[in-house]
């Protein structure tokens, strides 16, 4: 039986029923998912774009805005295993990854070692005021994220498969916290801000809380579909036109780059890394197969570019005196970019 020729524009080898497969499912999961988040969609579309494409992500807010309750009712409509971590300064790397303890044989008396695993091991894993915790903590979250999996003495333990972590941040509330290290930030895919509801928001999410009957999330996908959308996403084509704008975007938030801008050179004391043009090219293939498009666009990049920027560019004092912030950077150098063509 001769094979179906692909959809008209869609690139040969390309999986267009998966496509418009995805596209229905994200529906289904902003449905369920809204029925216990009220509003807050623009966040819901960043995370699920995280998962979509196999990353970390922080979420900035204050306390009370359901950043945690958001990847709760995400594990339950993706049916992922949830553990969350609430950091504190006494939190200790051992209490995230897990500890060897000596456990006794009933039957021979005999004496050994057993790994105890952490609440790392889950899929999906709510980091609580990652700043709140010393470095040494912060630390012990880096092979995770980027290798997925745990080291502990001379053995190496895997992390389930998918794995996400989502560390939320305090912006107004600094005493006894500790900066989130560069390193450490830059492994995480997006910056998403969860800002205040509106008035008519908040007053259905006071209906909602306050009564008897909880809405039951149904599951819309599982790990093994979660996995497959992953390698759908990164098979997604792009052009080298598109590599080379998401280049060339990053690039310029470097002031040491012989391309840019005078208001970068002023303002930036360290722009962002090779991973921020790696994550914006990830974030447009997935944007572009929610939308049911076959390659990732101009457009694409642009949609991600301030999630994915705004955590991995430094101001200077400069910047501070003058109370020009990391958002106006990115305004400026998308505007600037857009001008030029480029």
């Amino acid at each position: 039986m001769a094979k179906a020729p692909p959809a008209l524009g869609a690139p040969a080898g390309l999986d267009v029923k998966a496509i418009a497969r995805l596209s229905e499912q994200r529906t289904q999961l902003c449905h369920q998912i809204s029925r216990v988040i009220v509003g807050q969609q623009e966040v819901i579309n960043d995370v699920l774009l995280t998962i979509f494409c196999g990353g970390h992500a922080l979420i900035v807010g204050v306390p009370g805005l359901a950043k945690t309750l958001l990847v709760r009712c995400l594990a339950r409509t993706l049916d992922l295993s949830f553990s969350r971590i609430q950091f504190t300064p006494d939190l200790m790397p051992s209490d995230i990854t897990g500890t060897d303890i000596i456990q006794e044989d009933p039957a021979s008396g005999q004496r050994r070692m057993e790994f105890l695993p952490g609440p790392i091991f889950a899929n999906l894993i709510p980091a609580d005021e990652i700043n709140r915790t010393p470095p040494k903590t912060q630390a012990a979250m880096l092979q995770t994220m980027q290798e997925h999996e745990v080291t502990i003495g001379s053995k190496t333990y895997p992390l389930p498969t998918p794995f996400h972590v989502f560390a939320t941040q305090n912006p107004i509330e600094m005493e006894g916290t500790y900066v989130l290290p560069e390193a450490q930030a830059d492994r995480f895919m997006f910056s998403i801000h969860c800002g205040y509801p509106t008035n008519a928001e908040e007053e259905l999410v006071v209906r909602n809380t306050t009564g008897t009957e909880l809405p039951e999330l149904a599951p819309v996908l599982d790990a093994k579909d979660i996995i497959e959308i992953q390698k759908l996403v990164r098979a997604m084509p792009v052009s080298d036109e598109v590599i080379r704008f998401a280049v060339k975007l990053v690039s310029s938030t470097r002031p040491e780059d012989p391309g840019a801008a005078p208001f970068i050179k002023e303002y930036v004391r360290w722009g962002a890394s090779p991973r921020a043009s790696q994550y914006l090219i990830l974030g447009a293939k997935a944007l572009a197969a929610v939308q049911g498009k076959y390659c990732a666009d101009y457009g694409g990049v642009r949609t991600v570019a301030r999630q994915v920027l705004r955590h991995r560019i430094l101001t200077n004092f400069n910047a501070r005196a003058q109370k020009v912030t990391v958002a106006d950077i990115i305004e400026r150098l998308l505007d600037q970019v857009k001008l030029d063509g480029k």
